[in-house]
């Protein structure tokens, strides 16, 4: 089959003949023409008389319309949201924007602002899809704790309600790099289930009495009481001395099933989302490294807290052997816990109060720029 370059090299040397020929002698160069070429007998005749058809310089379909300065807005305000997905930018937009523009971060034209949100999460979507990246996995830590694993669960006091607030998933994030031998910091991660509340502290030794004193800490950052503990099976937190805490406290003590990582979703996705794809993989070891990532984590205590929108999971149910989750629309813990009935009106207007204070890109860069540190003091 001939090619297209050799079709139209033919064209070119048939056509002023063709034009000249008697009508015969026509007859006779088309049926040639559409032999060699394929082509079918009507168009074979038009291109002949007129030629083909000048390709146009104009292209088809809708002009572009999110480009320029409107994606490069998008852009800023997903790099201080922290990259999120766009079902959970999307809703948070309009917020993100009031913000910034009170903070005197972000000016915008009345035209670049109406086609920023009125983006829906396809075009957010297709706008950041060049700039998006991956990371690595790290290393598994967990010990298994023998001791009261017949005592924990233990249901006495409150029953597990995930619409509470107050009932917090814990884990321990390991900053090991790649080796688990000697001792080395680790990040004590609780979430809330009811709010997706998170809080972070740096524990210095993976001992009993070093997660003990970092939960103590962490329940004085909570807007709320701590009703109930949920954690893995490790040793760092089976044992009497936690145990004990929350029998004298009355906070409900639970603990996931051996090897299934889906018993604590929440706070494993937090584990990467957060304390992964902040801190990273390296290893630390230091007073200074323990000091410092105690200070990343005042400032994510609000960056978190109040400007990182988080999903809810509604529902699941199997449709067709497909599993469909459907999930309530992004808020952030502090909307979430503004819409909490359980807590005081006096709490609320606390965090609301501080809200008003905070600046999102402060507040990001102050954690990236002690993020750089810690990385360049533990290499």
């Amino acid at each position: 089959m001939m090619s297209q370059r050799s079709k139209r090299e033919l064209l070119e040397e048939i056509r002023p003949r063709y034009l000249k020929a008697k009508k015969s002698k026509k007859k006779i160069m088309l049926d040639e023409f559409v032999a060699a070429t394929g082509y079918h007998r009507k168009y074979a005749t038009r291109i002949l008389k007129h030629g083909r058809p000048r390709q146009s310089s104009k292209k088809h379909g809708l002009p572009k319309v999110y480009q320029g300065e409107v994606v490069v807005a998008l852009e800023q305000i997903w790099e201080v949201c922290g990259r999120i997905c766009s079902k959970r930018l999307h809703p948070f937009l309009p917020e993100m924007v009031k913000v910034l523009e009170r903070c005197g971060e972000l000016q915008l034209p009345a035209s670049t602002k109406m086609l920023l949100l009125q983006m829906s999460r396809s075009t957010i979507d297709r706008c950041l899809g060049p700039v998006r990246f991956e990371h690595p996995h790290g290393l598994s830590t967990t010990k298994p704790g023998s001791l009261l694993k017949k005592a924990i669960p233990i249901r006495t006091f409150t029953p597990w309600d995930e619409d509470q607030p107050g009932f917090l998933e814990i884990d321990l994030v390991a900053h090991c790099g790649g080796s688990t031998e000697g001792q080395y910091i680790n990040t004590l991660t609780g979430v809330d289930l009811s709010t997706g509340w998170i809080e972070c502290l740096p524990v210095h030794h993976r001992s009993q009495q070093a997660v003990f004193e970092a939960i103590q800490t962490m329940r004085t950052y909570l807007p709320f009481l701590l009703l109930g503990l949920d954690s893995d099976n490790g040793g760092e937190f089976i044992n009497d001395l936690l145990y004990q805490y929350c029998l004298s406290e009355k906070i409900t003590f639970t603990r996931s099933r051996p090897y299934q990582k889906n018993d604590q979703a929440h706070v494993e996705q937090k584990n990467w989302s957060v304390v992964r794809r902040l801190i990273g993989y390296d290893r630390f070891e230091t007073e200074e490294e323990c000091l410092l990532l105690q200070s990343i984590y005042a400032d994510l205590h609000l960056y978190a807290n109040f400007f990182q929108p988080v999903l809810k999971l509604v529902s699941k149910e199997h449709v067709d052997k497909k599993l469909i989750k459907r999930y309530d629309t992004a808020a952030t813990p502090f909307q979430r816990v503004l819409a909490a009935k359980d807590i005081p009106f006096e709490t609320k207007a606390r965090l609301t109060n501080l809200y008003i204070q905070l600046n999102p890109v402060q507040l990001r860069t102050s954690i990236d720029a002690k993020v750089a540190k810690l990385w360049k003091i533990s290499r």
